[in-house]
């Protein structure tokens, strides 16, 4: 009889295990979801400031165009080529904000100090977003290498967790005045 019962403890036992760890994992890909969101919105915020910037003829045209081509490619990208884009208005944003002096002198125009800033706080956001996601995006990798994850099929059907990687760079002349 105490042999049924041990067996019944460690069937228990396992159960509980089995339950905790396919929980943990649900709250990992919830937290994907949750970072993976911000994320968007943090790109989202740069591309439209700069969109912003682009518009505000306060730009010489050739860098309005570079930065606009830039900002719309970033917003209208579909899921597959996102992070190509995102590192192209990167790139576009050092070429063109590149110029400590440009910068300056973009400052002291009507509109432009609140621009510059918006835009230095929108580019400063995207890594530390990136930076989240993609540290769930490990969490959640690690305990899906897990052999009793696998065998069990405790991720159900939840799709790999990808992580978003891109040049995230801000140009360094977007530094506070």
């Amino acid at each position: 009889m105490s042999t049924w019962i041990w067996i019944a403890v460690a069937v228990v036992a396992v159960g509980l295990y089995l339950s905790w760890t396919a929980g943990r994992l649900d709250r990992l890909h919830a937290r994907i979801d949750a970072a993976r969101a911000a994320l968007d919105a943090q790109l989202l915020r740069r591309a439209s400031t700069t969109l912003e910037l682009a518009t505000s003829t306060l730009l010489d045209p050739a860098a309005s165009i570079v930065l606009y081509q830039a900002a719309h490619a970033a917003r209208t990208a579909t899921e597959e080529g996102r992070e190509v884009t995102e590192s192209e208005l990167s790139q576009a944003l050092r070429a063109v904000l590149g110029d400590q002096a440009q910068v300056d002198a973009l400052r002291t125009l009507v509109g432009g100090e609140e621009i510059v800033a918006d835009l230095a706080s929108a580019a400063r956001r995207v890594p530390m977003a990136r930076r989240f996601h993609n540290d769930s995006v490990r969490a959640a990798r690690a305990v899906r290498r897990h052999r009793v994850v696998r065998l069990f099929r405790l991720a159900g059907h939840a799709p790999f967790p990808m992580a978003f990687e891109m040049d995230d760079e801000p140009p360094a002349t977007l530094s506070p005045a």
